[in-house]
């Protein structure tokens, strides 16, 4: 690629060629580096992050019910796990959820495009990253953020479950995020689906035989994470955990 046909997208912006900035939003931020000026910078900045949340809240504030899917960018299209988030966007759909994904390609893209097919909302939520990502052909309505931890909130707030496909280390991040969140109670329960035990099952064997049997987590702390083959177990998972919690809530009050 030549230096005219680099691409760079930050929030609303875009850059190309030279003007493309050797660091992100997010390092800018988080790096303490440097002279003092950036101190002075600083309030600047809160302005920019409220406005990701104005524009993200704004952006998703009608979604219906829907379910934020993470998976690995580096899965390639007709592979047994890209045609597993296909089906999965397509039983989401079909139960009438929203589908939320990083909106990148990957098992992002095959959820994208399982919801697609069946006419759900198909919602992508993209990140500047160094390298050009855009968002995939099959988000009907996205955004791309500068900042993680505003793009992190958007998926923990506007979704009813997280459903975890094969990935790697940014999906770990999410999936963990997501099981510390529910544990220790800064979200309302809702369902972590692990989909793939091939895939998962060896992490969940290491959790239970590493922290369990350490006393790190409790036992009830297993059941924060429910692992499933089958797409259509994802959504009759994620009801059946909606229903209880429905009865559950009107008992207590």
């Amino acid at each position: 690629m030549t230096e005219e046909e680099q691409i760079r997208r930050a929030g609303p912006l875009t850059y190309r060629g030279r003007a493309i900035p050797t660091t992100t939003t997010d390092q800018r931020l988080l790096d303490r580096r440097g002279p003092t000026d950036w101190v002075h910078t600083d309030p600047w900045r809160v302005l920019r992050i409220q406005s990701e949340f104005v524009e993200g809240f704004g952006l998703l504030s009608e979604l219906p019910s829907a379910v934020s899917v993470f998976g690995s960018a580096r899965i390639e299209p007709g592979t047994r796990y890209y045609n597993l988030g296909v089906e999965v966007g397509r039983k989401l759909a079909e139960a009438g959820y929203a589908t939320i994904t990083g909106g990148g390609p990957g098992m992002m893209e095959a959820a994208n495009k399982g919801a697609q097919e069946r006419d759900g909302r198909s919602v992508g939520l993209g990140i500047e990253l160094p390298f050009e990502q855009s968002l995939n052909p099959y988000v009907d309505v996205g955004m791309t953020f500068r900042y993680f931890f505003v793009r992190k909130t958007m998926f923990v707030k506007y979704a009813q479950a997280f459903v975890v496909l094969p990935g790697g280390f940014g999906t770990l991040d999410e999936l963990f995020e997501a099981i510390t969140l529910v544990q220790t109670r800064k979200v309302t329960r809702f369902p972590v689906v692990l989909v793939g035990s091939d895939f998962w099952g060896g992490l969940r064997d290491w959790i239970e035989g590493a922290l369990l049997e350490n006393g790190l987590i409790k036992s009830e702390d297993m059941d924060l994470v429910q692992q499933v083959d089958d797409p259509a177990e994802v959504v009759e998972l994620i009801r059946r955990v909606h229903k209880d919690l429905e009865r559950k809530n009107g008992q207590d009050s």
